[in-house]
Order: structure tokens, then sequence, then C-alpha cells
């Protein structure tokens, strides 16, 4: 199926002179000095997709001990000296015909490209990359029972009565199977959740001041009564990732008090009768202590943040990261979490919730898993991996180029980690790294396709303009004998931006060495119009547009972006 196209050959050969050829040399007795490996596409069965974990499987099968792909055959795959891949966001199927001119490179390059099936466009650009970044796996036998789970921290009582130290941070966080901001939400799996973001009357955490120590990681826990204007704040406590209580106020309620909730908060009238701590007190306080890159971990976050009226993403969410049985809808109470993760019971006194406690035992529940991995907790048969922690297993040396928040994410092992901010930043650091005799793989995003979609989907005259257009060519389509789809007109910054996208992919090729595989995978198209229009149906937004007319733009819009590309080709 795949047809190799001679112009990039030509235009790389003054690049690629000086690349050494000792991987090949290796196996000269067996191939020869002109073998060369090949990629041989498999007829693809009528209407048949990839999926993601089908462009992943063949990385391992080339660098690692994966399985052999069904849908393409390698020939002579020990002569590939490394591979690319390259990860380009935004650029669906029908983008991508509709604009092949313009991205010729692709073709030339890697020949005709293979549909891959995105994941939903309910998911966000992370699981995307998380699918193609990650492996699960089978258990092997003597891995079945990992982990134990014995309490992390020890209660102070239990310190007196052992003598045992609390553990450090550094004995805490070492040798993790992925870093800590692995776990913590992202900004749709917030939304989901019912996180205040950026919300009016709400403080936002700040940055640590330069040359500060600040908490990495704090637990969060708060108990509310109920007052003459709803839920309002009673007490607040942060404990650190040693258990011990670093804020633990009592807070008086601006608002006339009608419930103090005591059979849940713990909170009594005798309690609060002295108190005259604010909740402009309390906040400030809290911002002292928890800053824009502080982690904050809790469970069901959302309320607490809510009674303290601040904004913070950086959270770890324990109803979120231990899933319920019966899906994202259900979340599991966080005494059921303790007895059973934790061995313990809690919010078992007749007094109400003792928000310290509660607190640590998020605290320990979130290192629990972030020790680990995100399978603990999950049915024993499968776990998850980075994928470049398995290369690194096959001795191979991985260099990732990306955002510095993916990079913090997925890097591993042997691997080299270069945070990136642009797309000719990703380009100069992977033309350099492709040289580079001792990696194996190497990673990059070209962001600005998908960076594009999501400032287009944001501002309210163009969408306006694109759904009128896209509910004109539905109309007409629907009118119309033609049945192939339907095609939008593309504006010229989109064209000037597919044509750098294009340069880029052609510089790159031209950099890599001899039998190096270059895999160029898109994930799916314009997600952001698809989440805007999806809100917009959601929260019933007051538009000029039919709301039938509204949710078929917004099916032909999902199919289209759920359509995503896999380029594979090698440089010969």
């Amino acid at each position: 199926m795949l047809s190799q196209n001679q112009n990039c050959k030509a235009s790389a050969s003054e690049e690629d002179t000086s690349t050494s050829n000792n991987h090949r040399s290796d196996f000269f007795d067996i191939y020869g000095p002109q073998g060369k490996a090949e990629i041989v596409f498999k007829t693809p069965e009528t209407n048949s997709t990839l999926n993601l974990q089908d462009v992943q499987g063949l990385v391992t099968w080339v660098l690692a001990e994966g399985f052999m792909p069904s849908w393409v055959f390698i020939k002579n795959k020990p002569l590939i000296p490394k591979v690319v891949m390259l990860y380009v966001p935004g650029l669906d199927a029908a983008l991508y015909l509709s604009q092949s001119k313009i991205l010729s490179s692709l073709k030339e390059c890697c020949g005709n490209p293979r549909a891959v099936l995105a994941l939903s466009c309910v998911s966000d650009g992370m699981q995307t990359i998380d699918a193609l970044l990650t492996c699960k796996r089978k258990r092997k036998r003597d891995e079945s029972n990992p982990v134990s789970n014995k309490p992390i921290l020890a209660s102070e009582q239990e310190q007196c009565d052992t003598g045992t130290d609390v553990p450090s941070r550094v004995e805490l966080m070492k040798n993790l199977p992925f870093p800590v901001t692995y776990y913590t939400l992202t900004v749709k799996e917030l939304e989901d959740n019912g996180y205040c973001l950026n919300q009016p009357g709400f403080l936002s955490t700040l940055p640590a001041p330069s040359g500060c120590s600040f908490y990495d990681m704090l637990a969060l826990d708060c108990e509310m009564c109920i007052t003459s204007e709803g839920f309002e704040l009673t007490r607040v406590t942060l404990v650190d990732i040693r258990g011990e209580v670093v804020l633990d106020e009592l807070v008086k309620p601006s608002n006339t008090i009608i419930d103090y909730n005591t059979r849940f908060s713990g909170i009594t009238c005798e309690m609060l009768n002295e108190v005259t701590t604010s909740l402009q007190e309390i906040q400030e306080d809290f911002l002292k202590l928890v800053y824009k890159d502080t982690i904050l971990v809790g469970h069901s976050l959302e309320n607490d943040l809510l009674a303290l009226k601040i904004s913070h993403s950086l959270v770890i969410d324990t109803a979120v990261l231990y899933k319920h049985p019966r899906g994202a809808s259900y979340k599991t109470a966080l005494r059921v979490l303790a007895r059973k993760f934790l061995s313990r019971e809690i919010q078992q006194s007749g007094n109400g919730h003792d928000s310290i406690e509660d607190a640590r035992a998020t605290m320990e529940l979130a290192l629990l898993k972030i020790q680990n991995g995100p399978e603990f907790g999950a049915p024993p048969s499968y776990m998850r991996e980075k994928l470049l922690t398995i290369l690194s297993q096959s001795s191979k040396t991985s260099s990732f180029i990306d955002d510095i928040s993916i990079v913090k994410r997925y890097t591993s092992g042997l691997s080299h980690a270069f945070p990136v901010s642009s797309d000719d930043e990703a380009l100069a650091k992977a033309r350099k790294e492709v040289k580079n005799e001792q990696v194996h793989f190497v990673w990059t995003q070209f962001s600005e396709l998908n960076s594009y979609f999501k400032k287009q989907a944001g501002d309210v005259e163009n969408l306006n303009g694109r759904l009128a257009e896209m509910i004109s060519l539905l109309t007409c389509h629907k009118k119309s004998a033609n049945k192939k789809g339907i095609k939008c007109s593309v504006k010229p910054e989109l064209k000037e931006i597919l044509t750098r996208m294009d340069s880029r992919i052609r510089s790159l090729y031209a950099t890599l060495p001899t039998n190096a595989m270059l895999i160029i995978c898109t994930g799916h198209g314009d997600t952001a119009i698809v989440h805007r229009l999806r809100k917009m149906l959601a929260e019933e937004s007051e538009t000029s547009f039919c709301r039938e007319k509204l949710v078929k733009v917004l099916e032909e819009l999902q199919a289209q972006a759920e359509v995503a590309l896999c380029f594979v080709g090698m440089k010969h």
C-alpha cells in the first residue's frame, strides 16, 4: 500500500552524508553493504482502522520485545538504527485530504497513511498521548501481589509505641514508576468534576517567590456548616507528605448558622463561640502555604476549594484517582478506600468527621498510588508502564522532546529530557537528537496546529462564523446527491500553519540516518471546537443557532475529529 517517493531522498542527501553507518555494518555479513530495512503494509480488511495501541506496538516491535504487528511487516528489522515518533495533533483525515498539496512531504517521505481510530472526543489530548506513551501489559506471576497495603505514614500514637521514624520526603519519592504530576487532574478532568477555576470572587494561588522554598505536596480537608446562604467554611486542615499538620484552623462563617452539620463536620456551637477568624484571614494563611506549583491532595477536593473560594489547578483527587467499578459517574467514599487500602476505619466517631484524620488518609492513598503505579487498586491481571521504561529495559536510550508538563509526566529510565516551548525549538532539538548514535528512540510533538484550533474555538466571532458555514454546508449536502462529506473553507492563517508544518517534517526527515524509521501520528482532529460545542449545548447557552442544527454540526465535527492518521516511512 505504501509507495516510497524519491523526492525526499534528494533533498536529504546533502544533510545525511556524515551520518554513521556503523549500525548497518554490524549486519554486513548477513545483509551485505547495500542491505536496507523496508516497510511492507499488509492489505487492510474492509473498513478496518488502526488504534493508538497498534501504533505504539510498532515501536515496541522494532526496539523492544513487543509482538509483531498484524498490519505491517518490517523487512530486515535489525538494520533500523532508531525510531522517530512525531505527534501532530489536530490533523485529521479530512483536513489532510483537502490540503494534501500543501502537506506534500507526508506522502513523499512516508507514502499513503493508514486511518487510526482516535479516542472519543469526550476524552482530552493528554489521554491520547497517554495511550501512545504508556503500555498496558499482563502481570507476571511474581508480580501478582507487588505491593502491600501497609500504611505509609504511621500515626503519632504508632510512632510513640514503636519508636519508628516517619519516612522522609526523599524516601517516600524514591524510584517512582511514574512522576507525581502524572496523577494530577487534566484540564478536562477538573472541568468534568466541577472544579471552579478563575471564578469571580475567587482568589487564585500564586507562583512561589523567587528563591523561596515551599511545600511540594499538601493534603487538604475542610469542614462546612449550613448558613442562611448555604454551605460555609468552618474548619481548614492541611497536612504535609509526612502526615504532619501544617494548618488547622476553625473559621467563623459570615452568615447566620442554621445547622452546624455536626454529624458530618464534627463542628459544634461551643467550638465556634470564641472563634473570630474570617474567611478572608484563612485565605491569606492558606495562600502563604499553598502556591501555584504545590500539588493539593484531597477527596472530592472541588468542594473544599469551593468553600475556601480559592482557585487551584494542580490537584490529585483520590475520588477520581481510585476508579469506581461502575464508572466515572460514581465515586467511592473515602472511608471505603481507607478500609480497603489502609486497613483503617475512619469517620466512625459519633462526633462527626476529623479533618486531620481525613487529610492524612487522602495523603496516604495518594502516596500508595504514586509509589505503586497507576494500576494500583485496579484488577490485578494488568499493569501500566511507561513506553520509555519498557524501551530502557531493552537497553534502548530515548530522547523526549516536548512541553515541560509532558516531559515531566513520561520520561524515565535511559531517557534524555528536553523541554521546549515551540515547534521550531522542538524541530531543532529533534534534528540534533536523531544524529546522536547513542539514541534509539526520539519523541517530539508539533503542536502549532492544535494550538490554533484551541484559539479559534475560544474566539466567539470565529466560532459563530464556523458554525454558520457548517450549518449551511450540511443543509446543502442534505439536498445534494453527493454523499462524500462536506468541505469547509480553509483560512489563509491555517494554510500558513500547514505550510510551516510541512517544512518542519521535511527538515526532520532530511536529518534522519539511513534506515531510520519515521512514524507520524496525528492522534485526533480539531477536538477544541467539539468540546466548546458540547459545553454550549450542555449549558444551554444563548445562541442564534437552532439547537437541532447545532447537534447535527456536533455529530459531523466529532466524527471528523475521531479519524486520525498514521504515516510510517523509512529513510533510504
